[in-house]
């Protein structure tokens, strides 16, 4: 990788001593220096400064060369890789760790619960899918359910994706999106993150990462979320940087829909249907190559939208033996066109 400059190096010591908010906010309140060790210093940091300094020589060269070789690269504002609408807001990281593609333009954020019911994965999936499709980069956490959702959704639709992580590079978070985490690189979006190598996945780090998903996005939509929750945390901070709420109505009976209901209740858009917001975008939506393409089936046909059932009550609903609907279930499955949940019962994707 290419050598950073002394600012880069700066800002990198920094971050790995632990500087706070208010060290972010007074570099950002400077604009671009040369040093933002003597800036700092005159600003009356002088601490973070000392304890910064010596780890310019002792960790930083150890740090750039392990994220080196593991494909990553040391991003600051004002420098090619770091995005415009991150350095835009109130609270920017010193810098970003990177591995893919940023794309130059801004994107959809696409958030919701982890513990997802197989409707908001539906949605998520369809989301990610058509703004990818039109054009749109897709922004998330990588967490599990909505987000995972909406990358595979944004893969499928042909388009970049990015995901923002709440550890260090050198740790996948969950563990099992190892591979979601090389197919988003491969499909020439990105993998981005604040944290220096080694740092876990704290609950705390999530609302800070939260904050750059929100500098990557024009807009923000909410799928599924509980009332106290880490996506209606990226919707707050959605409003506090200027950027456009949407949500994603639900049945009054699931807690998964208090978010995005109350949201729609105190001024969010409802989003309906993906067009609205693709066209709010300025992008026109697109027929994936291929639409309708897809053979019928009746097993297919027998599960509601947004719903699992177990085998029997599909075979029961499609009128077919339950060995038969069995084998057309997986059948169903290769193809990617619904998935078996932990509890045996099936959803469309």
């Amino acid at each position: 990788m290419d050598h950073p400059g002394a600012d880069a190096l700066e800002r990198l010591a920094l971050v790995l001593a632990g500087a706070p908010a208010a060290v972010r906010r007074a570099l950002a309140a400077v604009g671009p220096d040369p040093s933002p060790f003597d800036r700092l210093a005159s600003e009356g940091f002088a601490a973070v400064v000392r304890a910064a300094r010596p780890l310019l020589r002792a960790e930083v060269p150890a740090v750039l060369e392990r994220v080196g070789a593991a494909g990553w690269r040391w991003a600051v504002p004002g420098t090619p890789g770091y995005p415009a609408g991150v350095s835009a807001l109130s609270d920017p990281p010193l810098g970003l760790f990177v591995r893919g593609t940023v794309p130059e333009a801004p994107g959809a954020a696409v958030v919701g619960s982890r513990r997802a019911t197989p409707y908001g994965r539906q949605v998520g999936r369809l989301l990610g899918e058509a703004l990818a499709a039109a054009g749109v980069p897709v922004v998330s956490g990588m967490a599990r359910g909505v987000d995972a959702a909406a990358h595979e959704g944004a893969l499928a639709g042909g388009g970049p994706t990015v995901a923002v992580w709440g550890a260090g590079p050198d740790r996948v978070y969950p563990p099992e999106h190892g591979p979601l985490a090389e197919a988003i690189v491969d499909g020439g979006g990105a993998l981005v993150t604040e944290f220096p190598p080694g740092t876990p996945p704290r609950p705390h780090h999530f609302p800070r990462r939260n904050r750059i998903i929100v500098g990557l996005a024009r807009a923000v939509v909410v799928v599924e979320a509980r009332a106290r929750s880490g996506a209606l945390n990226t919707a707050r901070q959605a409003l506090d940087e200027g950027r456009e709420v949407w949500a994603v109505p639900g049945s009054i009976l699931s807690e998964l829909s208090v978010g995005p209901n109350a949201l729609i209740r105190m001024g969010a858009r409802p989003l309906l249907v993906p067009d609205e917001l693709i066209r709010e975008l300025g992008r026109r939506p697109a027929v994936p190559e291929g639409a309708g393409a897809d053979p019928p089936s009746p097993v297919l046909d027998a599960i509601p939208s947004g719903r699992s059932l177990p085998p029997d009550a599909i075979a029961a609903a499609a009128g077919l033996p339950v060995g038969e609907v069995l084998t057309a279930l997986l059948t169903l499955e290769l193809e990617g066109r619904v998935e078996r949940l932990p509890d045996g019962s099936y959803a469309r994707r």
